[in-house]
């Protein structure tokens, strides 16, 4: 009895849960992503950057009016399972599983790469295993103590982003690039294609992926109706806000894809350009403190998803529910989340990143849904000129940009995709014995009371 009275524990505050957002963005992917988006946007990522930021925020609006009702860590999963249909519910939350579950194995297969670039000696695997456990005996711990480390992280990258936006100045007085401190040309030339710029927004819109996990950590959030919606609009704009002027800078000192070598690996070359050997180091622990900081917080999230979907008895509750009583963190699904991108070994950083790409639109895409279904069908909250804008005409806006993403998605994603799906669809079918009966359903209420009589 007692084992079931243990919850998850309501401590996070507003800056925890937007820099563990953040983090999970990976401030440091700008550099990374730099050289072939300059050459999609033509020398324009500044402005990808932007119009990729209006689709997330838009999202994160449609996010925010979700949370309001609906304060669980279950995200798009728990939105849909409640607003339009509990199977359609869980295979959303399948979806959403398969994005969640193959970040922490990217990051762990970048930590991979980096490391190995400099230690060639050394057989890979054991970068991914150091790699894996580090990431999970982090997360075992205390959420509060998870967030702060990942603090720590996250204004390390910053810090670094900061000294290149220094050295970058200095290096623009002295004619390096456009020679100019101040212009339009990253935003705007004469000739600009608004295919290049969607192009661009495409692949940018995967470099804010995470501000939306934040919304897994609605149950350990001491007032999450108030905290969460903030937190989640925050992550997205403050991640828009770094990027973009990140990329201002890099695309002034350098204008063109002329000056790298290898446009796909364009870090190494800006840091060495920019400031030599010294630099390039700085960037590697840069980049390491972002694969690192990536993992922590993806980590979390997709440990929080395997809770909620035990919780509701969608998995074993006796597994996936459980909550240890020390550390009041989901301990069994945060070992079983390390176990599986252990298996990062046997995968491809392409094949990985095509099961995330999948995972998010679908989740995405089904947030805005839930508001339309819960607000104008549900509520009749769209008959008012202020309603009607509010949840039908902004979150069909948002499903739009999300639209134009699915369009230019990658085939493999899309066929990895939809194989996952029809597995989850299989088990789907095998739990509710052919539909005839419905996955359970927790009533919130009633764990909100509990989790707030256990503080």
């Amino acid at each position: 009895m007692q084992k079931q009275a243990v919850t998850l524990k309501r401590s996070l505050g507003l800056w925890q849960i937007v820099l563990l957002g953040v983090g999970y963005m990976t401030p440091m992917v700008v550099f990374d992503t730099f050289g072939i988006a300059s050459e999609m946007t033509h020398g324009h990522v500044p402005t990808a950057y932007i119009l990729a930021l209006a689709a997330m925020l838009l999202t994160a609006v449609s996010y925010q009016k979700m949370i309001q009702v609906f304060p669980t860590a279950g995200s798009a999963y728990t939105y849909t399972q409640r607003t339009i249909n509990c199977h359609l519910g869980f295979l959303i939350g399948w979806a959403a599983l398969m994005d969640y579950l193959f970040l922490p194995m990217v990051n762990a297969l970048i930590f991979k790469i980096y490391l190995s670039a400099f230690f060639p000696g050394v057989p890979s695997w054991m970068w991914i295993v150091g790699f894996v456990a580090f990431v999970t005996a982090l997360n075992l711990r205390d959420i509060n103590f998870t967030a702060n480390f990942n603090m720590f992280l996250v204004f390390f990258q910053i810090a670094i982003i900061a000294m290149f936006v220094a050295i970058a100045v200095r290096a623009l007085l002295h004619g390096m690039g456009t020679g100019e401190i101040i212009s339009m040309k990253p935003f705007y030339s004469a000739g600009l294609d608004s295919s290049w710029l969607i192009a661009g927004a495409t692949l940018m819109c995967f470099s804010y992926l995470g501000f939306d996990a934040v919304a897994m950590l609605s149950e350990e959030t001491a007032s999450p109706k108030k905290t969460i919606p903030k937190a989640i609009f925050l992550t997205a704009l403050f991640g828009g806000i770094l990027f973009t002027f990140a990329s201002y800078f890099i695309q002034l000192v350098f204008p063109t894809v002329a000056s790298f070598k290898d446009p796909e690996s364009s870090s190494p070359e800006i840091a060495m350009k920019i400031g030599g050997t010294i630099v390039q180091m700085i960037f590697l622990a840069g980049g390491i403190a972002g694969t690192v900081s990536s993992g922590v917080s993806s980590h979390a999230s997709v440990a929080r998803l395997l809770y909620a979907m035990g919780r509701d008895n969608i998995l074993p509750k006796n597994v996936f529910g459980y909550v240890h009583p020390k550390f009041r963190t989901p301990w069994i699904n945060i070992l079983l989340v390390g176990f599986i991108s252990l298996t990062a070994m046997f995968f491809s950083l392409g094949m990985a990143t095509s099961f995330i790409n999948f995972g998010a639109l679908i989740a995405f895409t089904f947030v805005h849904l839930s508001v339309i279904v819960h607000y104008v069908f549900r509520h009749k909250m769209h008959r008012s000129a202020k309603g009607f804008f509010s949840y039908v005409i902004m979150p069909l806006i948002g499903a739009a940009f999300i639209g134009v993403l699915w369009l230019n998605l990658e085939r493999n994603s899309f066929l990895l995709g939809i194989t996952w799906a029809v597995i989850g669809f299989a088990y789907l079918v095998y739990i509710t014995k052919g539909f005839k009966v419905n996955p359970a359903v927790i009533d919130f209420s009633a764990q909100e009371e509990v989790q707030t009589q256990t503080l």
